[in-house]
């Protein structure tokens, strides 16, 4: 399966090198100068993952990341944002704004294409293989594996793939503790407490998309996170 990969950036240099490091990797390749460029190709083109750049004119890549997750046809799409390297507020924003990783400038094409290859072999696996257990109720919160659903006391949440990954995970494995580390390495496939941050703030936003349910999910302060069923 040849996946296809939109690139934003306003980099015309930098855009075009990643491009032919990319194609000579298999992929199908298309760009997007600008984050409202990219928005209309995503709608006419379905990619499976975005590469997209944090500052741009017009509109930057924060809000085309937060306008993807908002829409459902969108929300599970791969997105891995670039960001400046000194800069934490952008990759921390990225983050909270639904980004499922990000890669500081000035990068490495070849980490910058291990870890396309790695999201995207995470995703579609997932998808395919969800689990044996097809539902997991516990309070008022509902876990269908099968159909990549939550709900609420009736209500559907709308989740990241990415944090239905972390959800699915930690619920699968009631009252056993997660380091970060461990969830970084089966979630993102590296583990590294340079990155420890990424899963706290998914975690945050998980949390708070789960309302009163987010309380099952216990933090085991200097060590990771447990869901605790009561």
């Amino acid at each position: 399966m040849n996946h296809k990969i939109l690139l934003v950036d306003d980099d015309k240099e930098l855009l075009a090198a990643l491009k032919i490091k990319l194609l000579k990797e298999g992929f199908e390749i298309d760009t997007a100068p600008d984050g409202e460029v990219a928005l209309e190709k995503v709608k006419a083109n379905q990619p499976d993952l975005v590469i997209l750049d944090v500052n741009m004119p017009n509109m930057n890549g924060m809000d085309v990341c937060r306008t993807l997750r908002s829409d459902e046809k969108t929300r599970d799409l791969a997105i891995i944002m670039l960001t400046a390297r000194d800069d934490e507020v952008d990759r921390i924003l990225g983050l909270e704004f639904g980004a499922d990783d990000y890669v500081t400038k000035p990068y490495n094409p070849r980490e910058l294409v291990l870890r396309v290859k790695g999201l995207l072999k995470r995703i579609f696996q997932f998808q395919d293989n969800p689990g044996a257990i097809e539902q997991i109720k516990v309070g008022p919160l509902t876990v269908d594996l099968s159909k990549h659903e939550v709900q609420v006391e009736g209500q559907v949440v709308e989740l990241t793939l990415t944090e239905f990954k972390l959800l699915a995970h930690l619920i699968k494995n009631p009252g056993k503790i997660k380091t970060r580390d461990f969830l970084l390495e089966e979630i993102w496939d590296y583990g590294d407490g340079v990155f420890s941050r990424t899963i706290d703030t998914h975690i945050q936003r998980l949390r708070s998309k789960l309302k009163d349910a987010g309380k099952y999910i216990i933090t085991v302060r200097g060590v990771g996170y447990r869901f605790e069923k009561s």
